[in-house]
C-alpha cells in the first residue's frame, strides 16, 4: 500500500500530524506500507513503513508533475496494490495514478474540509468544495473521520454509502493508563500548584482560529463564572503553541497557567482532573478531546465541539453542554471533578490505533 501525506509529519505538533502519523506506524505494522512524504520529515522518527521524502516544501508540491511518473514507477516496479492521498489536496495526483496504474483510489478524510474552511471565514471555500466533491466521486474508497462526515457525503455529496467507511482518529493505548498519579505529580511540581487545587486542561494549536476563540471564551466567560463559586481551588492549565500576541501569554489573569508548546502533552493529559473543550467551530473529529478520554480525563465539551465522537462509546466521561452556555459549562466543571467515573472498554474498543487500522484494511476493495 502506498500513501501521499502533502504535509510534514515527523516530528508532530498538532493533533493532525500526531493523527497520520500514528495511523501510519500501526498500519505499517499490519502491511508492507510505503509514504511519499515531504522532505521536512525527520526520518529518523519513522516506525513500521519506508518514508521517501519526494515531496518539495511549501507550495511548490502541489505542481510537482513529474511526480506522476516517479510514483507511478515506484508502483509498477513494487507491485503496489493500494493508493491513498491523506486530505483531498493531492487529488489529482491520486486521480492519475489510479488511471495509469490500474489500481484502487482511497482517499482517507479528516473533516469535509471546504465545509471546514467556510466555518472560518475563508471566501474561496466554494472553489475547494468543487474540487473535494470531485475527487470524493473518483474515490473507490473513503475513509471518514465520523459518522457524521459520512453522512454528509451520502446525503449532501451523493458517494455510495457502500464506499464511505468511518476510520476515527485514535490513541496507541488499548486501556487507561496506570501512571496518573504520577503525572499529576510531576505537573503539581512543575507548576507549583498545591495538592488540594484541581488541574484544568484545554490544549490546542492557538493560531487556529477557533481554538483561539475557545482561549477568550476561557478567560472572558468560564474563568470569571469559576471564580465565583467559593472555596473553589483550581487552576487552568492551557498548552499550545501559536497564542496570538493579543493575549499576552496570559499574563497576570488570576487561576490560568499557561505553558505555550510542552514536549510531552500526554503526560498533561494523564495530570489533569479535566479537560475543557469550548471550542464551537472548526470542523471533524477533535483529536484533543479523544486524546483526553483516552487517557482517562472526565471531559466537558461544547456540542460543537463533541461532533465527531461517538457519545455512546465514550459514555458519562464526556459531558455534552449546550453551545454558548457558559453558566451550564462552568457548574458541569464544579460538579464533575468530584465525580469518579472511567473511561469505559467500549471506548478504546472503537478509538485504539490497533482496531482502527485493521479495520481500515479490512474496508480496502478486493
Amino acid at each position: 500500500m502506498l500513501s501521499i501525506v502533502s504535509y510534514s509529519l515527523l516530528p508532530y505538533t498538532t493533533g493532525g500530524q500526531k493523527s497520520v502519523a500514528q495511523f501510519n506506524e500501526f498500519l505499517g505494522s499490519q502491511c508492507d506500507f510505503t509514504v511519499i512524504g515531504t522532505a521536512a520529515n525527520n526520518l529518523t522518527l519513522v516506525r513500521n513503513y519506508t518514508l521517501l521524502p519526494w515531496l518539495q516544501n511549501g507550495l511548490i508540491k502541489f505542481f510537482q508533475f513529474s511526480l506522476f511518473f516517479k510514483i507511478s514507477k515506484l508502483i509498477k516496479n513494487n507491485g503496489i496494490q493500494y493508493c491513498m492521498i491523506e486530505h483531498p489536496y493531492m487529488g489529482w495526483l491520486g486521480w492519475l495514478i489510479r488511471w495509469n496504474c490500474k489500481i484502487p483510489l482511497i482517499v482517507h478524510t479528516h473533516n469535509i474540509e471546504f465545509l471546514r474552511f467556510k466555518s472560518i471565514g475563508k471566501k474561496w471555500w466554494f472553489i475547494l468544495m468543487m474540487y473535494e466533491k470531485w475527487i470524493l466521486k473518483s474515490a473507490d474508497t473513503i475513509f471518514c473521520i465520523s459518522e457524521d462526515d459520512r453522512q454528509y457525503m451520502i446525503n449532501n455529496i451523493k458517494i455510495d454509502a457502500k464506499k464511505c467507511h468511518v476510520i476515527t482518529f485514535g490513541l496507541p493505548i488499548p486501556a487507561i493508563p496506570s501512571d496518573k498519579k504520577e503525572a499529576r505529580e510531576i505537573i503539581k511540581k512543575e507548576h507549583h500548584i498545591s495538592d488540594d487545587v484541581s488541574i484544568i486542561l484545554f490544549n490546542g494549536a492557538l493560531n487556529y482560529g477557533p481554538n483561539a476563540d475557545a482561549v477568550r471564551d476561557i478567560i472572558e466567560n468560564i474563568n470569571p463564572l469559576l471564580l465565583s463559586y467559593q472555596n473553589f481551588k483550581y487552576k487552568i492549565v492551557i498548552c499550545g503553541k501559536g497564542l496570538p500576541k493579543e493575549f499576552n501569554e496570559l499574563k497576570n489573569i488570576q487561576n490560568i497557567i499557561y505553558t505555550g508548546l510542552v514536549p510531552d502533552i500526554e503526560l498533561y493529559f494523564k495530570a489533569a482532573d479535566l479537560f475543557i473543550n469550548p471550542v464551537l467551530g472548526g470542523g471533524g473529529i477533535k483529536t484533543k478531546l479523544v486524546e483526553a478520554l483516552g487517557f482517562g480525563t472526565t471531559s466537558i465539551s461544547a456540542k460543537t465541539g463533541s461532533l465527531g465522537c461517538n457519545l455512546e462509546a465514550c459514555g458519562d466521561k464526556l459531558v455534552v453542554i449546550k453551545d454558548y452556555d457558559w453558566d451550564a459549562f462552568a457548574k458541569a466543571i464544579v460538579e464533575n471533578l468530584l465525580q469518579d467515573i472511567q473511561t469505559p472498554n467500549s471506548f478504546y474498543d472503537q478509538y485504539y490505533w490497533g482496531n482502527i487500522t485493521r479495520k481500515a484494511l479490512e474496508a480496502l476493495p478486493n
